[in-house]
């Protein structure tokens, strides 16, 4: 059972150093103003006051949860085969 949770844990990081990669490649290529508005959408909840600012970044974590649910069923129906 630890070793493949080790495993998982291995590939999950090899997943995200790929993504950032990219990422990071995108940048350079200047392509880096194909930004998503993630934190501006529509139903983000800002409060500003002179002395604070309060920020419910809430359309946002409903969008990303959506996307890794569907990202982690696809991977999980994959790996079942």
């Amino acid at each position: 059972m630890a070793t493949q949770m080790a495993k998982w844990l291995i590939g999950l990081g090899l997943v995200l150093v790929i993504l950032g990669g990219i990422i990071l490649l995108a940048n350079r290529l200047g392509l880096g103003g194909l930004r998503l508005p993630l934190g501006r959408l529509p139903g983000d909840i800002r409060i500003q006051g002179e002395n604070f600012t309060c920020f419910i970044p809430l359309a946002t974590s409903i969008l990303l949860s959506i996307l890794l649910t569907v990202v982690l069923n696809v991977i999980v129906r994959l790996l079942n085969r």
